[in-house]
C-alpha cells in the first residue's frame, strides 16, 4: 500500500517503513506526526484520489532525527571587475519513518 502526501509544499510517495526526509517540522525527535494531507491512497490495484485530499485518509510517522542537508554553494561572479560573492546554505530537514498508512 503506498500514499502521496503534502507537506512543506512539496508532495511524497510514502510506502510502510519508508524513510524520507521532509523540509523541517517542529516535533522532537521520537514523536509521532499525522499527516491529514493525503492526495492519493493506492495498493493492490486500486486507487482512491483525493478532490484534494481523500477523506478519512491518514499517515502516520516517528520522526527518527532533526538534521541538516550537505551544503549548497552559491558563488557570484562579475568577469573582468574583479567582483565576486561566495554563500553556503544548509537547509533543515526532519527525518521520518512512515509507521503507518490509514486509508479509511
Amino acid at each position: 500500500m503506498f500514499a502521496v502526501i503534502r507537506t512543506g509544499g512539496k508532495q511524497y510517495r510514502v510506502t510502510q517503513d519508508a524513510v524520507l526526509k521532509v523540509e523541517k517540522l517542529e516535533a522532537e525527535a521520537g514523536s509521532t506526526v499525522t499527516f491529514t494531507d493525503v492526495l492519493a491512497v493506492g495498493g493492490e490495484g486500486s486507487l482512491k484520489l483525493g478532490a484534494p485530499v481523500v477523506a478519512g485518509a491518514s499517515v502516520t510517522a516517528t520522526v527518527i532525527a532533526q538534521d541538516r542537508l550537505d551544503k549548497v554553494l552559491i558563488f557570484k561572479k562579475r568577469r573582468r571587475q574583479n567582483s565576486r560573492r561566495k554563500n553556503g546554505h544548509r537547509q533543515h530537514v526532519t527525518v521520518l519513518r512512515i509507521s503507518g498508512i490509514n486509508a479509511a
